[in-house]
């Protein structure tokens, strides 16, 4: 039987997402077929020993490709953008490894096997930030007549981290990959690519989202292979709120034919850059359901 692993980072401003999550994996019975393992960026020691009573393994993060402390700056939860591509290191010997950020969590226990048979053959398997009803792929401002800048995350990322313009270019209307949900396979020649491609990254630009873009790059630039899951894998609420079936009790994707959503990602304002992300009512808002209803939900994982 192969054995595969769910891993995701957190420090101690996060633990309440990371118990969220954890929580949320560990409701399911097909869990018990999956090890768990927590990249500790700064847990306090109570929050450990909760972590203990649910997880397989707990290792301590390290900055795996050196950078200046002038770039840190004293953010050390930047490890995690690293550490994402280092997996086998700090947890060897497993067949294929799932990396969730600890600001999503299991809606549907369908988006964990997409992860794990998506990742075959050596494949990426990972979730483009497109799907029905998404409003913005980028944006370009327009400077004169059909004159324009172009805005997309690839290419603004692949500029800021130091990557020359042509590949900048050659990549700036791919759909980008959101590296917060992903798997390979242990024996994968993904990750020695990617590794490389994040060390460039990194050292001629800056740490955040250097393994998101040095991600996209290989696949779309150095072609490498990948297996594109559905968003259902990794929906970003703040992208577009889901519905929810009040029959199935469970979130769905907006539009017909209302698929469960696997994998909930509280992304950007969701996460905190709007909501107080200490006070769990902050996150609760008017969803629409498939009966053309409005509830209050929380799209966190309530506890």
């Amino acid at each position: 039987m192969n054995k595969t692993i769910i891993v995701t980072f957190s420090d101690s401003k996060y633990f309440q997402l990371l118990k969220e999550l954890i929580l949320s994996i560990k409701r399911f019975p097909k869990s018990s077929d999956v090890s768990l393992g927590v990249l500790d960026g700064g847990l306090e020691n109570d929050q450990i020993e909760f972590l203990k009573k649910y997880t397989d393994l707990i290792v301590k993060s390290e900055w795996d490709i050196k950078v200046s402390e002038s770039k840190i700056r004293g953010r050390d939860y930047l490890k995690n953008g690293v550490n994402r591509a280092f997996l086998p290191k700090y947890f060897p010997n497993f067949d294929k490894y799932i990396w969730l950020d600890c600001d999503t969590w299991v809606n549907d226990w369908l988006g964990i096997e997409y992860l794990i048979r998506g990742c075959d053959n050596g494949k990426l398997a990972a979730v483009q930030s497109i799907a029905p009803g998404y409003r913005d792929i980028g944006r370009v401002n327009w400077i004169f007549k059909s004159l324009a800048l172009v805005k997309t995350q690839n290419f603004k990322h692949a500029i800021s981290s130091g990557f020359s313009k042509n590949i900048a270019q050659q990549i700036a209307f791919t759909p980008h990959l959101n590296a917060g949900v992903f798997s390979l396979e242990g024996k994968s020649k993904f990750w020695d690519r990617w590794r490389v491609l994040l060390e460039k990254g990194i050292k001629k630009g800056r740490i955040f989202a250097s393994e998101q873009i040095a991600m996209n790059i290989a696949v779309y630039y150095e072609k490498l292979d990948v297996e594109f899951l559905p968003p259902t894998c990794n929906w970003i609420v703040d992208h577009l709120l889901p519905k929810f079936d009040e029959k199935k009790n469970c979130f769905v994707e907006p539009f017909l034919p209302y698929n469960n959503i696997g994998i909930i990602h509280l992304a950007s304002k969701i996460k905190g850059d709007t909501y107080n992300l200490k006070s769990i009512d902050e996150t609760v808002f008017d969803i629409k359901t498939t009966n053309n209803n409005k509830v209050k939900k929380n799209i966190r994982f309530v506890i």
